[in-house]
């Protein structure tokens, strides 16, 4: 049983990759091909110049798509807190769960009013 070597069959993968990468890139020429003649045809029934195609392509997504949001690149808003813990000087907002401090307070009695930060 003969042993290949290392360097063997590394450069005989790198054919192998090689050769299926033209192979890829046949099959996508082939693919775009009737894509552009489209893009072409429609291009000169409507008498789209390049520039003008230059133009709407360089616009950002945002200015295309009417009405949506990209959550990705919305900003949060920053909620001023709206109670302050007197003696620890914890804050929550106001919104979602309230916090153990907020919860023992009321369960003790005190009202959560009095938690109240006075606006200034």
């Amino acid at each position: 049983m003969t042993r290949t070597s290392y360097t063997t069959q590394k450069s005989r993968l790198e054919k192998e990759i090689s050769k299926l990468q033209k192979q890829m890139q046949t099959l996508q020429a082939k693919q775009r091909r009737p894509i552009l003649t489209s893009i072409v045809r429609s291009m000169r029934e409507y008498s789209i110049t390049p520039e003008e195609i230059t133009a709407a392509f360089s616009q950002k997504s945002a200015g295309r798509r009417v009405g949506t949001t990209n959550k990705a690149t919305a900003t949060k808003r920053v909620i001023p807190p709206k109670y302050r813990h007197p003696d620890t000087g914890a804050t929550w907002t106001g919104r979602g769960k309230p916090p153990r401090w907020v919860s023992d307070a009321e369960a003790a009695g005190t009202p959560r009013t009095s938690f109240l930060i006075q606006a200034a």
